[in-house]
C-alpha cells in the first residue's frame, strides 16, 4: 500500500455532492412573485412622484432589490445545472456572490441617497398627498402578501429562494412603516410623517445591504463560514486514535450553502489510509454538514512519532510551511 493517499474524495464524490440552488426549485412560482413585484414598483414609481411620496418611492427602490434577488435566483438555478468544464473547476456557481454582492452594494448606495433625502425632508416637507400614499401602501402591502405565498410553494432549502423571500419579508414591513405614515399624513396632515417612515425603509435596506456585502466578501476571501470553527474542527479530526496530526487545514465556501474543507492529514504507521479516510469523511459529513472534502492522507514519518514521545520539537520537520496551525490529540497552540 502507497503511504501517500493525496486528494480523494468519500464514496459520494462529486456526484453526491449538493451545490448551491437545488435544480428542483420552482422556477414557475418565482416568475410569478417576480411579475407581481415588478409590476407594482413601476406603478409605485409613477404614484410617488405624483404624490411626492419620499417613503413610497423607497419602498419602490427596495422592491427593486426584491426583483434583483428572485431575478439572481432563477439564473443561479441556471448556472447550477451547468457542469464544471475547463478553467472553471467549479462551474459558475459564483456568480450568485458576484451578484449579491452588487445588489448589497446598490442597498447601501441607494440607501444613502434616500436617508440625505429624507433629512432634508424633515427640514422642509413638501406636500405630501397622504391618501394617495396610504391606498397605494395597502396595495402594497397585499402585493408582497401574495409574493411571498408564491415563493413560500417554491423549494425554499435553496438559499437563493430563501434569500428572495426574506427580502419580501422585509419589503412588506416596510409597507406597513408607508401605510401608517401615509395614515398619519392623511388625518393629522403631519407630512414630516414620510421622511421618518424613509429612515425606517432605509434602516432595513442598510442592514440587508450590509449582510450581503459581507457574506459575499467573506465567500470571495475564502473565510470559513460563519458556524463553522476550523479549529474546533482540527481537534476534532485529529482526535481520531489513529491520527498523529493534521495540518494545512482549510475551510472554505464554494457558493451559499456549499462549504468545503482540505487538509493534510498524518496517520499512525500502522493505520490503513483509507479506512482512516473514510472515518474523517464521515464525521465531517454527519458532525459538520460539509461533503466536499479533499483530505490528503499519509502514515507519519518517524520524527513526528518521536517528537510526540518526547523528542526534540525542533526535530518536527514533516512540513516545511505548513498553513495555518497545526493540531494534535494533545495541548496545542491554535
Amino acid at each position: 500500500m502507497s503511504a501517500h493517499h493525496g486528494h480523494e474524495h468519500g464514496s459520494g464524490g462529486h456526484a453526491g455532492h449538493s451545490h448551491g440552488v437545488t435544480a428542483d426549485a420552482d422556477r414557475r412560482w418565482l416568475a410569478i412573485a417576480l411579475t407581481l413585484i415588478a409590476t407594482f414598483m413601476a406603478i409605485e414609481v409613477v404614484i410617488g412622484i405624483v404624490a411626492q411620496s419620499l417613503a413610497l418611492i423607497s419602498d419602490a427602490a427596495h422592491m427593486l432589490t426584491d426583483a434583483v434577488s428572485i431575478v439572481l435566483a432563477l439564473i443561479a438555478m441556471r448556472l447550477a445545472e451547468r457542469p464544471a468544464r475547463g478553467g472553471f473547476t467549479y462551474g459558475l456557481k459564483r456568480a450568485e456572490i458576484l451578484s449579491a454582492q452588487a445588489n448589497g452594494l446598490t442597498l447601501l448606495l441607494l440607501g444613502a441617497w434616500l436617508a440625505y433625502e429624507a433629512v432634508r425632508r424633515l427640514f422642509d416637507p413638501p406636500a405630501v398627498e397622504g391618501g394617495l400614499m396610504f391606498y397605494t401602501a395597502l396595495a402594497g402591502i397585499a402585493v408582497n402578501v401574495a409574493a411571498a405565498w408564491c415563493i413560500s410553494k417554491a423549494n425554499r432549502t435553496s438559499l437563493n429562494v430563501e434569500g428572495a423571500y426574506q427580502h419580501i419579508l422585509n419589503d412588506l414591513f416596510a409597507f406597513i412603516g408607508t401605510a401608517i405614515a401615509g395614515l398619519v399624513v392623511l388625518l393629522t396632515g403631519f407630512v414630516r410623517a414620510d421622511a421618518i417612515a424613509t429612515l425606517v425603509v432605509v434602516a432595513l435596506m442598510f442592514k440587508a445591504g450590509y449582510a450581503l456585502v459581507r457574506e459575499s466578501g467573506r465567500i470571495f476571501l475564502e473565510a470559513a463560514p460563519a458556524h463553522l470553527d476550523p479549529d474546533a474542527i482540527g481537534d476534532r479530526l485529529a482526535a481520531h486514535s489513529s491520527v498523529a496530526e493534521v495540518h494545512d487545514l482549510h475551510v472554505w465556501t464554494i457558493t451559499s450553502g456549499t462549504p468545503a474543507l482540505s487538509a493534510h492529514v498524518l496517520v499512525e504507521p500502522v493505520a490503513d489510509c483509507h479506512t482512516v479516510r473514510r472515518d474523517l469523511e464521515k464525521i465531517l459529513q454527519c458532525d459538520y454538514d460539509v461533503s466536499h472534502t479533499t483530505l490528503q492522507v499519509d502514515h507519519a514519518p518517524q520524527d513526528l512519532l518521536d517528537v510526540r514521545t518526547g523528542g526534540d520539537p525542533a526535530d518536527d520537520t514533516h512540513c516545511e510551511a505548513a498553513h495555518g496551525p497545526v493540531h494534535r490529540d494533545e495541548p496545542h497552540l491554535h
